[in-house]
């Protein structure tokens, strides 16, 4: 029997997934996030530089090596089949290192993914978080938090799941369309009922 019940976190770029994430740590989950598994790979992994380097151009690795990243993000966000190409590198090796850390967890653990569904992580998963905002929100939190254009940051939104997906593959729904307190009395709520309903 696991010693965990896992909860995959997920939703739109922008929407706030992060302070979803912050807030369920400081209540006591075990956050695995996959972005931070990412650049490890990136860092670590030459296997993986050299797939993504001959998918997306060698200009992508700087001179000393390593990734860099706004340039690859400029390519693989450019359209939906270049962010779906990388995701079919990457997915593998953040896969295997889910696998790893969930030998070492116990208790309630949430993956911080936001490509849950597209690397078919969500088959891990006891239960699905969705987190999802008005366009025009998350447009404006991606360019305070990125530093890009408008240009670059509909780019990242039109690479992902639209919304209608996430609302039909989703267990619970958070609507992070207000502040930080509406926010957090949204998932005390949501707390309660995982809690009560996966355990």
């Amino acid at each position: 029997m696991r010693s965990y019940r896992l909860v995959g976190l997920t939703g739109q770029t922008g929407a706030g997934k992060s302070a979803v994430a912050d807030y369920l740590a400081q209540r006591g989950f075990t956050v695995l996030n996959a972005d931070k598994m990412v650049a490890d790979v990136y860092r670590e992994s030459p296997v993986c530089l050299k797939a993504v380097a001959a998918c997306f151009g060698e200009d992508i690795l700087k001179a000393d090596g390593s990734l860099d990243r706004p340039v690859l993000a400029k390519r693989a966000f450019s359209s939906p089949e270049n962010t779906a190409l990388l995701g079919k590198i990457v997915h593998p090796f953040v896969i295997a290192e889910t696998l790893r850390l969930l030998k070492t967890v116990r208790g309630m653990v949430v993956l911080d993914a936001p490509q849950l569904f597209e690397s078919s992580m969500d088959v891990l998963c006891d239960c699905i978080v969705s987190v999802t905002a008005p366009e025009e929100i998350r447009l404006d939190r991606i360019l305070k938090r990125d530093n890009i254009t408008a240009e670059q940051a509909r780019e990242r939104m039109n690479a992902q799941l639209d919304e209608r997906f996430f609302r039909e593959h989703t267990d619970y729904l958070i609507e992070n369309n207000a502040d930080l307190p509406q926010l957090y009395a949204r998932l005390d709520d949501l707390i309660h009922t995982i809690t009560t309903e996966v355990m």
